[in-house]
């Protein structure tokens, strides 16, 4: 009688994809750095870039857990606060050494990425897998209409310059108080956000604002449930290493970004915006996979409010007591025309509450345009600030302020 064999199980250790693996450019960073392999800007600049993706990751995990240890409310407003602290360490260090420039363009372009690049991809993954993909409407438009709104306060500086400057009213200083009273009103509205979103109206949002999204993702990548100890300790490690390897980062960014022939616009608004995000930006993608575009749009239209109503008062209000001088509003024409339109086709996309593969492939494609633009873009400032006749606004690097 014939037995039936069954194949041996195969047994040992399986490499799994994972951003864990760049965790090997943070020792790579520290030992540029120090001159213990011989020191090279450009390769300290991708090696730092490459090493606060993982970081980010962790420190995104720790939230969360940490979240999950204190209670609905204030883990909400944990996930919220925390949601963006990679992209806010790096911008705090860029503003101490007044690259002005730098931290501006990578505030439009974390919004830019989040709206296009992020949600764009999750789309395309998304839509390729599961034909075609339904989600929260309500909770859609209602982000996007906050967005909106935050990206039209944003351009009001660079409006006020363009005006004042023709009646030769314009000062630095008017423009900074113009900007602090901005600040002051984005935030009064993204705590009414969180208030909506996570108390009164909550119901609207089980699973679709920007920070119980988030939360979501992660519990679906990990049942695992961290101590409160094991939480603390993890951030606090994570956040160390974050500060430090983006000091690398931002003391490295003038050498590289010549050698690589980079403007300091495309920097801040290309490759800053997409490292500080990525971790994310995986989240997104693969809760999409799983047909869970609710979560997909949380993550990516939650994160871009969280940015222009939370990161960038912080930084103009924290930019007082940091840094050469405080930092405005102001952006430069292309950056401000990149936000709104990236709203505007978010929103027109997301308006019928679906998705499909080609709707990513439109985003996408779009995102792919302004990084041409901002490409072969020349080096400036802002385009207005001739109308002062100062440079005041959006210094250039340290090096050639020097």
């Amino acid at each position: 009688m014939a037995q039936t064999q069954t194949a041996p199980e195969k047994s040992g250790f399986k490499l799994k994809p994972s951003l864990d693996w760049l965790l090997i450019f943070v020792p790579i960073s520290i030992a540029l750095h120090y001159g213990l392999i011989p020191k090279n800007d450009t390769a300290l600049f991708i090696c730092a870039c490459l090493a606060i993706i993982p970081l980010a990751g962790w420190m995104g995990h720790a939230t969360e857990h940490l979240a999950e240890k204190v209670g609905e409310g204030i883990g909400g407003l944990l996930n919220a606060t925390f949601g963006n602290a990679a992209e806010l360490i790096i911008a705090l260090v860029a503003l101490q050494k007044g690259y002005y420039g730098v931290v501006k363009a990578s505030l439009t372009g974390s919004i830019i990425g989040n709206l296009l690049l992020v949600l764009g991809a999750s789309m395309l993954a998304g839509g390729w897998k599961n034909s075609e993909q339904k989600f929260n409407q309500t909770a859609a438009r209602s982000s996007i209409t906050s967005l909106l709104l935050a990206g039209a306060a944003l351009i009001i500086p660079s409006v006020f310059h363009e005006m004042a400057g023709q009646k030769n009213a314009w000062t630095p200083q008017k423009e900074q108080t113009l900007s602090m009273a901005i600040a002051v009103v984005l935030l009064l509205t993204y705590a009414a956000n969180l208030l909506f979103s996570l108390k009164t109206h909550k119901n609207l949002f089980i699973g679709h604002a920007g920070a119980q999204a988030n939360a979501e993702a992660k519990k679906e990548e990990s049942h695992e449930s961290w101590s409160m100890k094991k939480s603390v300790g993890v951030l606090l490690i994570a956040t160390i290493f974050v500060a430090l390897v983006s000091e690398y980062l931002v003391g490295s960014v003038e050498a590289a970004r010549k050698a690589l022939g980079f403007t300091e616009v495309f920097v801040g608004v290309i490759v800053v915006a997409i490292i500080g995000n990525a971790a994310e930006h995986s989240s997104a993608i693969l809760m999409a996979m799983k047909n869970k575009m609710d979560l997909s749009l949380g993550i990516a239209i939650g994160s871009s409010l969280q940015i222009a109503l939370f990161v960038a008062p912080v930084l103009i209000i924290t930019s007082h007591f940091i840094g050469p001088r405080p930092m405005d509003l102001e952006f430069t024409i292309p950056e401000i025309v990149a936000v709104l339109v990236a709203i505007l086709v978010t929103g027109q996309i997301c308006g019928d509450g679906e998705s499909n593969w080609l709707e990513g492939v439109q985003l996408l494609s779009f995102y792919v345009v302004l990084g041409i633009l901002f490409y072969f873009l020349p080096e400036m400032h802002h385009a207005i600030e001739g109308a002062a006749g100062s440079g005041t606004n959006s210094a250039p690097l340290p090096a050639a302020a020097h």
